[in-house]
């Protein structure tokens, strides 16, 4: 769908960071985490996010793997977003409605999901009404 990230994720930063695939897949683990139940379902929906912005298809099992890992060992969200602040909104707005599928693909949101989505909000610089568009967009379809 994308393919942004083609030539960032195919190697790491010379500061030795994170690339980007699996910086994303970090913030959806967290996500999707964040409830302590982190399902199948919710797993589909990352596979499907890493696809659509370009990962190799070969290497999303590796990229989430690694993130898992990653997000085990952070306690901020801050190490996820720190690139990914700098993408063009629409990648950014394709991120939050993955955010929001994660959220909403077990029918409920707790106060957890909602400050994680408003903290995003705010660190993506993303407008907080295009935040909620989507966010009714997911609702809608479900």
């Amino acid at each position: 769908m994308f393919n942004i990230f083609k030539n960032k994720a195919e190697n790491k930063e010379a500061n030795g960071d994170i690339n980007s695939f699996t910086e994303i897949a970090c913030l959806l683990i967290h996500a999707s985490k964040i409830d302590e139940d982190y399902t199948e379902k919710e797993k589909r929906i990352i596979i499907q996010t890493l696809e659509s912005l370009g990962a190799k298809q070969n290497e999303i099992n590796n990229i989430i793997l690694n993130a898992e890992n990653i997000e085990k060992d952070s306690n901020q969200i801050l190490d996820f977003t720190r690139r990914l602040k700098n993408e063009e909104k629409e990648v950014k707005l394709s991120l939050i409605e993955a955010l929001w599928k994660i959220i909403f693909s077990n029918d409920l949101k707790d106060m957890y999901e909602a400050n994680l989505m408003r903290r995003l909000t705010g660190l993506l610089y993303l407008d907080p009404k295009d935040v909620g568009d989507i966010k009714k967009k997911v609702i809608d379809s479900k």
